[in-house]
C-alpha cells in the first residue's frame, strides 16, 4: 500500500513549474473573489496543531493568488475559530454555507470536527476537502476527501507498519502498553493496536484510558511504570503526549520504546525527555520527501514565515504537510474541472489520482479514502526524522534504542 521511494520522487519530477509556490502568474486575477470556508482549532486544547494548520492555508492561499487565483480570479480564506469544539464547528460551517455563502469548504482540523463539518456539507450538497481524518469507517458521505493518506484501515495498517519498525530495531519489544485518550479517532487505532500487537504475539501488560482534556497523568504514569513494558503506544492527541511524558519523567521513568499517535509536533520535540519518541508522518522536511519541488518551496517558505510568527517549530511534518495536501486537492479539482461545481469537483476527485507533497493521493476504496502513506518518524536529537520504511528514512537515519 505504501508508495515506494522510486515511484514518489518520479512523480515529484514530473511535477510540472506551474505548481510552483513562486511560479509568476500569467496575469493578475480579478473580479469578485473565491471564496473557500473553513474552521480551525485556534484557541482549545488542540490550538497548538490548529495554528500550524491556519500559517500553512495563509502560505498556500499567498502563493495561489501569486500565481493567478483560480479560474483567473483571487482567492478569499474565510476562517473561523472552532474552539476545538465539534459541536462549534457544525454551527460555524452552517454560518460558511447559509450566511457568508462561501463557494468552497475546508477543514478543519481534528476528527470530531470534521465529523461535525461533513454533516454540514452533506446537508447542503457541498463538497469537503479535509485535513486530517482518523476514523475512515465513519466517513459516509461521498462528496467527503481526506486529505491524510492513512487508508481506509489504519487501525490496522498503522499499529502493523510501527510494530515492523520496532521488529527490526537491535531490542524488538515482548510486552506491551496501550494507553489512550478518548478521542475518537486515537481511541479507534489504539483499540486496533492491541488486536494487531496480539495477533504479533506480544503480551498485553496494561490497558489504560483518559477522558480528553484530562490534565492529571500522574496515576496513569505510575501505572505504567509499574508494569514496565517493553512498548508503550501511547493514543495521545495534541499536548496529552507531552503531559504523560512529563509525569513519566517526575517518577523517573523512561520507557524503552514509546509511541505517540497524533502530538503537538514542536512541543514534543522541544521536551528532553521525548528524545527516543516515535510518531506516524507523512512529510517531513529532509529527502526524499523534498526531492519534489513544490514541497522543497513549501519548506522554504513555511520556515521563514513560521520564524516571523514565532512559532516554536519551523519545520514542516504531517500536519502542515495535510494542511498542504488539502489546498492543493481543491486547486487541482476547480483546474480540471474548470468550475466551483461541488459534484463536477467530487466526481474528479474520485475518478483521478493527485500529485501532492506526500504521494500520489487517489480517493477510490471505502470512504473515499486510497493508499496508506504513513511512515515512522523518531524525535532524534531535538529533530523530527523519519526512520521507516528504510527507503524513506532521511539521509543516515535508523531508528534509535535507548540503552541499545
Amino acid at each position: 500500500m505504501n508508495m515506494d521511494r522510486r515511484s514518489f520522487v518520479a512523480a515529484a519530477g514530473a511535477l510540472g513549474a506551474s505548481a510552483l509556490l513562486t511560479h509568476p502568474a500569467s496575469a493578475q486575477p480579478a473580479g469578485a473573489p473565491i471564496r473557500v470556508g473553513g474552521t480551525l482549532a485556534l484557541t482549545g486544547p488542540l490550538s497548538a496543531t490548529g495554528l500550524v494548520h491556519k500559517l500553512t492555508g495563509e502560505i498556500y492561499v499567498d502563493g495561489l493568488n501569486k500565481r493567478g487565483g483560480l479560474l483567473g480570479r483571487p482567492v478569499e480564506w474565510v476562517l473561523k475559530d472552532d474552539q476545538s469544539k465539534p459541536d462549534l464547528a457544525r454551527t460555524l460551517y452552517e454560518q460558511l454555507v447559509t450566511s457568508d455563502k462561501v463557494d468552497l469548504l475546508i477543514g478543519p482540523y481534528a476528527t470530531g470536527n470534521i465529523l461535525s463539518a461533513m454533516g454540514v456539507a452533506q446537508r447542503y450538497n457541498k463538497t469537503l476537502v479535509h485535513h486530517t481524518f482518523g476514523i475512515p469507517n465513519l466517513a459516509k458521505y461521498d462528496q467527503q476527501f481526506p486529505a491524510w493518506s492513512i487508508g481506509p484501515d489504519p487501525e490496522k495498517t498503522l499499529p502493523a507498519l510501527v510494530l515492523d519498525a520496532l521488529a527490526a530495531s537491535a531490542t524488538p519489544p515482548k510486552t506491551i502498553a496501550v494507553v489512550t485518550s478518548k478521542f475518537p479517532s486515537v481511541h479507534f487505532v489504539a483499540l486496533g493496536a492491541r488486536e494487531v500487537a496480539k495477533q504479533r504475539g506480544l503480551k498485553e501488560v496494561i490497558f489504560l484510558e483518559w477522558d480528553f482534556g484530562n490534565r492529571d497523568f500522574g496515576p496513569i504514569a505510575g501505572r505504567v511504570k509499574e508494569a514496565n513494558p517493553d512498548f508503550i503506544w501511547t493514543g495521545a492527541i495534541g499536548l496529552e503526549g507531552n503531559q504523560l511524558l512529563d509525569a513519566m519523567k517526575k517518577i523517573d521513568y523512561a520507557p524503552l520504546h514509546h509511541f505517540y499517535h497524533v502530538p503537538a509536533p514542536a512541543p514534543m520535540l522541544k521536551a528532553p525527555e521525548a528524545n527516543g519518541a516515535l510518531s506516524m508522518t507523512i512529510f517531513e522536511d529532509h529527502p526524499p520527501f523534498t526531492n519534489n519541488p513544490v514541497a522543497a518551496e513549501f519548506v522554504k517558505v513555511y520556515r521563514e514565515r513560521a520564524a516571523r510568527a514565532g512559532m516554536p517549530d519551523t519545520a514542516v511534518e504531517t500536519q502542515a504537510a495535510a494542511s498542504f495536501t488539502a489546498w492543493q486537492l481543491i486547486e487541482a479539482s476547480v483546474v480540471a474541472t474548470k468550475g466551483l461545481d461541488d459534484k463536477a469537483m467530487a466526481a474528479w476527485l474520485r475518478a483521478n489520482q493527485v500529485d501532492t507533497i506526500q504521494g500520489k493521493l487517489r480517493f477510490n476504496e471505502r470512504g473515499n479514502f486510497g493508499a496508506d502513506l504513513s511512515r515512522v518518524k523518531q524525535v532524534q536529537n531535538g529533530k523530527w526524522v523519519t526512520v521507516w520504511p528504510a527507503d524513506w528514512a532521511a539521509p543516515g537515519a535508523k531508528l534509535q534504542t535507548r540503552g541499545a
